[in-house]
């Protein structure tokens, strides 16, 4: 069944580059992205319309997130997935969320944009903090997913006992508003789509972390690292706020043929302006970021794309 979906892939990228018409029908990569209100999907869906005038077809299937695309990933040679290394460095290693299951399959590609991690509440509820939501509810998007799997351990380091509850972020976002949760906990390009929604429609805090509950999270979390939010990012956001944040990467199976990933990433490394041409946020899609990735190994056409590019690469 694997050679024959690499073998399908081989003939996919002949059609890709100018091969006979009688092969065109092939079936396009699969590209994991995430729910509504993630920043994975208009990511994804900008990407795949990019490729496409690039010759290389891709189709864009929702999904839970980073969790869930890179175990969809792991399993299958014709797939591609938008994760955050978060939570490919439990994948890699088989720890954390996907304890007893070592990703051994999946593969870097390129680099995306910064995710970090912020709250939103409403003013009226008195939340400013990490300890405010002690026996608090929260919303923390899909389960499992990256956002549920840090602000446990952020609630742990802060010692507090709040009501975690999951969901469609955008839907949690409404419920925020109309007051049914306390607060929403989210990960992504700041601004944060749904926190956005929540201090736009209604009078609302977004906050971070205090500094010792960012160096001790930062102590229990090394993938992880510090990140500021400029004032202003948020509607009624007057000073900065201190938090933790993580890179986004494409990434592919191992056993995508070298010569679809060298392509996929030359194609998207070498765009003239990729905030335009694949997505608003995409302004971290550069190859000078793709170091930044310590935690997944990169895809041999990938590296032969670095290394032409004279970018040097270090090992994860």
């Amino acid at each position: 069944m694997l050679f024959k979906s690499v073998r399908a892939l081989s003939l996919f990228f002949a059609v890709a580059v100018g091969a006979p018409s009688s092969l065109a029908q092939d079936a396009p990569l699969i590209l994991k992205a995430a729910g509504n209100g993630s920043t994975f999907t208009p990511y994804a869906e900008g990407l795949s319309k990019y490729l496409a005038s690039k010759g290389i077809r891709t189709e864009v299937k929702r999904s839970s997130g980073s969790n869930e695309n890179l175990t969809s990933v792991d399993e299958s040679a014709t797939t591609l997935g938008t994760v955050f290394m978060g939570s490919a460095y439990d994948a890699v290693k088989g720890t954390g969320w996907a304890a007893g299951h070592a990703h051994k399959n999946v593969r870097a590609l390129f680099p995306m944009y910064e995710t970090s991690f912020q709250i939103a509440a409403l003013r009226s509820r008195g939340i400013s903090s990490l300890a405010d939501l002690d026996g608090k509810t929260i919303g923390v998007g899909p389960a499992n997913g990256p956002p549920e799997v840090f602000f446990r351990a952020a609630a742990e380091i802060a010692k507090i006992k709040p009501i975690i509850v999951n969901g469609d972020p955008a839907d949690q976002a409404q419920q925020v508003i109309d007051g049914k949760i306390d607060a929403l906990w989210q990960g992504a390009r700041v601004p944060i789509i749904p926190l956005a929604a929540i201090a736009d429609k209604a009078d609302a805090v977004v906050f971070g972390l205090t500094e010792k509950e960012l160096t001790d999270l930062l102590g229990f979390l090394p993938q992880l690292s510090r990140a500021t939010i400029p004032s202003g990012s948020y509607k009624g956001q007057a000073a900065a706020i201190k938090s933790v944040s993580g890179w986004n990467f494409v990434v592919a199976n191992k056993d995508l043929p070298d010569d679809i990933a060298y392509a996929i990433t030359k194609a998207v490394l070498t765009a003239s302006n990729p905030q335009s041409q694949i997505y608003s946020g995409a302004d971290g899609t550069l190859a000078k970021n793709a170091p930044y990735n310590r935690v997944v190994p990169f895809h041999p056409g990938a590296l032969r794309f670095y290394k032409d590019a004279g970018i040097q690469i270090p090992s994860p």
